[in-house]
């Protein structure tokens, strides 16, 4: 079959380390089953997967990609659920089991033609939804779920700000954020990026480190140093910010007296649930949200992709066909 492969690693240049061409079809272990994909979607994980975050060279080569929709042995539309794990082991929640991993960490990733999962993490794709729109689910909008309607607290009629529009977290949060009734303030160093984002539903776009308007109930956070001290001045007394990334670096100063002072609180958040992915398949099917799609290409022109996310060059997500 036909993948788009790492390699080998390289932190400086990772997509010396992509390689495009035939590999073997995927081994299907016990309890497990294959998925034909019709689409996969690119995330900044397989991104880093390149530079050899996560992925140890001794597993390379390993197929990337933790995002995809397409047809299980059954002839049934389905997501993937891109989280390997156990629930019981994390205390009915798999992205707490301490030996959970991602598809393309221990296991070949959705990146190609076929990919082999537990039959527990396939997700009927509702009919409302494309094949393209669905593949965008997995971790970029199932991540930005979490954070807003989980770990963020939100009430309706509650403010956020999103840093950083463009990326696919941060796109996916404004458009679940406005749906949700949610004041939505969004950032960017780019004016064509903060027009973006305004037409996705934030009610104000502002330049990166601007004052907002008002202190906001919680800040959705995955750049990481180069807006973490604006994410902290920007939240009310007793407000929280999400992390579920640090594209830009993550050690910033922390800024303890401020945590403290104002009792902020800091939360971590990765991926989401099973559960979680079925009621955000859902929410898009009741709310008519769809994700915002910056590209779609042939799996043959991978490497295009790569390089557009890679450079920033991107609004939504960027989706590849078999």
């Amino acid at each position: 079959m036909f993948a788009v492969t790492a390699t080998h690693l390289d932190a400086d240049d990772p997509l010396n380390g992509l390689t495009l061409g035939e590999r073997p079809d995927p081994e299907v272990p016990d309890g497990w089953t294959t998925v034909t994909v019709k689409a996969a979607a690119l995330n900044h994980h397989d991104l880093w997967s390149l530079k050899g975050v996560g992925l140890p060279a001794e597993r390379l080569p390993m197929i990337l990609g933790c995002d995809a929709a397409g047809v299980d042995e059954d002839g049934n539309e389905v997501i993937v659920h891109a989280v390997v794990g156990d629930p019981d082991r994390g205390g009915g929640d798999e992205t707490l089991d301490p030996k959970r991993t991602l598809l393309s960490e221990d296991h070949p990733g959705t990146l190609a033609e076929k990919v082999a999962v537990p039959r527990r993490n396939l997700v009927p794709k509702p009919a409302e939804l494309s094949f393209e729109e669905a593949a965008c689910l997995p971790t970029a909008w199932l991540t930005a779920y979490r954070m807003l309607f989980v770990k963020a607290g939100l009430e309706p009629g509650s403010s956020v700000l999103v840093q950083g529009a463009g990326g696919g977290v941060a796109t996916a949060a404004i458009a679940l954020a406005s749906a949700a009734g949610y004041r939505v303030y969004a950032t960017s160093r780019s004016e064509a990026k903060r027009k973006r984002a305004e037409e996705l539903g934030a009610d104000v776009a502002l330049e990166s480190g601007a004052r907002l308007p008002e202190r906001v109930d919680a800040v959705i956070e995955t750049v990481g140093e180069a807006t973490w001290s604006h994410s902290l001045k920007s939240l009310r007394p007793g407000g929280r910010i999400v992390v579920s990334g640090a594209t830009s670096g993550a050690v910033p100063p922390a800024e303890l007296n401020r945590v403290f002072f104002l009792q902020l609180q800091v939360i971590g958040s990765t991926m989401g649930t099973r559960t979680e992915l079925q009621r955000l398949a859902r929410f898009l099917v009741k709310s008519g949200v769809r994700p915002p799609i910056d590209r779609t290409l042939p799996l043959g022109q991978a490497r295009e992709g790569f390089a557009a996310m890679a450079d920033g060059d991107l609004f939504g997500k960027i989706v590849f066909t078999p």
